[in-house]
């Protein structure tokens, strides 16, 4: 058995005041209208959520959850219990599809379905071997209509490569499913230091770094040069534990901004072409809908996520 962990640690957590969503929005930063104003918010895609599970009960995710598995040892190892003791999985699930029921919060996909995969425990850590397991399972799910999951979303990582991870990443982009990966955040804040985590780091994943309020890198998020793309990281307000709302900071806050994206991606170019599109046909058009910061290709890979360009 493979005793390397995995983690899910926030750079920040704190207090979220009521209806403050409009102050530096960041779905303003990615522009997110350029999908809405069409009404397309993610309607018929399934992403994977493989994380510290969610809470299911949450009036801003209930409707969103379709499915989901348990591959840690809580609840006796219940695989149908997905509940979260941490609040990491429920606030990034909120980044990725909260639909907005009580006028609090709006994820970037608000009608995109989520797959919960609780491979992390109320530490927000995990088995690298149940990462795994879960990833696998995603990737082999398919739901009542036959649908099946388009994205996955990790936010969460290892110092260490792992060539088991490595090849259930591979498969992933074999059967046409996107990974998405949290770069890390270890950084130093100098653009000229190199820090790796995985899976983020393979090629086939597309891994997120973080910016503030000002479209700045943040001090904490990972840079190196398999750097795909920059999403909001910093002071995110989304759901939490017990129907609630919190504050958080970390690249694991930017990953779901780019799972949300890809949903309304897809949803739109599938729609205008009839069919089911490739994960490189994906990965081209995601890269299609990002804008430079000014800094160099290493650093923010492609760019900031920024929706404007259709098909």
């Amino acid at each position: 058995m493979n005793k390397q962990i995995v983690k899910a640690i926030p750079v920040f957590e704190g207090a979220s005041s009521l209806n403050t969503l409009n102050d530096n929005n960041p779905l303003n930063t990615i522009n997110v209208n350029f999908y809405w104003r069409s009404g397309v918010k993610g309607k018929g895609i399934t992403v994977a959520i493989l994380d510290s599970g969610c809470d299911t009960q949450h009036s801003n995710l209930s409707s969103r959850i379709v499915d989901g598995a348990n591959f840690t040892e809580e609840d006796g190892g219940h695989f149908k219990k997905i509940d979260d003791y941490n609040g990491h999985g429920t606030h990034v699930a909120g980044v990725v599809s909260s639909n907005n029921s009580n006028g609090q919060i709006t994820g970037v996909a608000p009608e995109a379905k989520l797959m919960i995969v609780k491979v992390l425990d109320k530490n927000g850590t995990g088995s690298i071997e149940n990462l795994i397991n879960g990833i696998y399972f995603t990737i082999n799910w398919r739901g009542s209509g036959n649908e099946r999951v388009r994205v996955i979303c990790l936010s969460l990582g290892t110092d260490e490569d792992n060539e088991q991870l490595y090849e259930a990443i591979k498969f992933a982009n074999s059967q046409g499913v996107v990974v998405v990966a949290a770069s890390g955040n270890q950084g130093t804040g100098n653009i000229k230091d190199v820090n790796l985590g995985y899976p983020g780091a393979y090629n086939e994943v597309i891994q997120v770094g973080a910016i503030d309020e000002n479209l700045k890198i943040t001090d904490f998020s990972n840079l190196n040069n398999q750097m795909d793309i920059l999403a909001p990281g910093e002071n995110i307000n989304s759901t939490h534990l017990t129907n609630s709302y919190k504050r958080m900071s970390g690249t694991s806050m930017a990953a779901p901004f780019v799972v949300g994206a890809l949903s309304l991606i897809i949803q739109d170019i599938e729609m205008k072409l009839n069919r089911t599109i490739s994960e490189t046909e994906i990965y081209g058009q995601l890269i299609k809908n990002t804008k430079k910061l000014g800094y160099p290709f290493n650093v923010e890979g492609n760019g900031l996520i920024y929706l404007n360009k259709g098909l």
